[in-house]
């Protein structure tokens, strides 16, 4: 299948998955993964209807950015703070916020060319220790400190990535408690938190994920096939 097919197939699986809980496809933002994907396949999925593209690592951004063509770009790995000032001009959001000290630095970054960034805090709600991600019990105290200390920063909501699982409800625990979170954020009034996305579900569990409240599914090997890991740079 092409990659325009296997899109139309997501999409057709994100329908049916909205309409097993009663939601409307419209409420589901599918992010193209490209993560060891060429620009060429990148250019191929937004001719056939992609508007946003997600990358794990920064250096992939810069390698792509201006090979690619009109896209929303996501960062969607693990940040280090002294990569921020590379992409902090070129995405749209970052989904991996885990700490103060990351979230700050975004903020120096962002402050220093006149823009605020979209955030989501990051929840590792199944607390494995080979995952990024704060614990559920820790979010509060994290909004609390972004909202009071960085003002070039703006929380919009939540990511998640569930465990691996032989069967994938398994995953619905994991997902469900960090949409819980989500909820509770969902009438908080202070102009820095303004949830409104829900990033949960990978090619493997999106409909799950869907099932359990997300608004953003993040798909990559679904979309382009598997991934040449031989590629990757070390």
């Amino acid at each position: 299948m092409s990659i325009q097919d296997n899109i139309l197939e997501i999409e057709t699986q994100i329908e049916s998955a909205c309409a097993r809980v009663g939601r409307s496809k419209d409420e589901v933002q599918l992010i193209a993964v490209t993560k060891l994907h060429t620009p060429a396949e990148i250019n191929e999925a937004l001719d056939a209807g992609i508007t946003d593209i997600a990358e794990n690592k920064v250096q992939e951004i810069l390698n792509k950015y201006e090979a690619v063509g009109d896209a929303r770009w996501h960062l969607i790995g693990h940040l280090q703070t002294n990569k921020v000032k590379y992409i902090v001009d070129k995405v749209a959001m970052i989904h991996s916020v885990d700490s103060l000290k990351l979230a700050k630095e975004i903020n120096k970054r962002s402050e220093a060319i006149g823009r605020t960034m979209d955030i989501l805090i990051q929840v590792n709600s199944a607390e494995e220790e080979s995952k990024f991600g704060i614990k559920s019990e820790e979010v509060d105290s994290l909004i609390d400190d972004i909202v009071n200390e960085c003002k070039y920063v703006r929380i919009k909501g939540l990511m998640c990535i569930a465990p691996f699982e032989e069967d994938v409800n398994d995953c619905r625990p994991y997902f469900a408690e960090v949409k819980d979170i989500f909820d509770r954020y969902k009438s908080d009034e202070r102009d820095a938190v303004d949830f409104e996305f829900l990033s949960m579900g990978m090619s493997g569990d999106f409909e799950v994920a869907i099932e359990e409240g997300s608004n953003m599914v993040r798909v990559g090997t679904a979309i382009f096939g598997a991934r040449n890991y031989r590629q990757e740079e070390k």
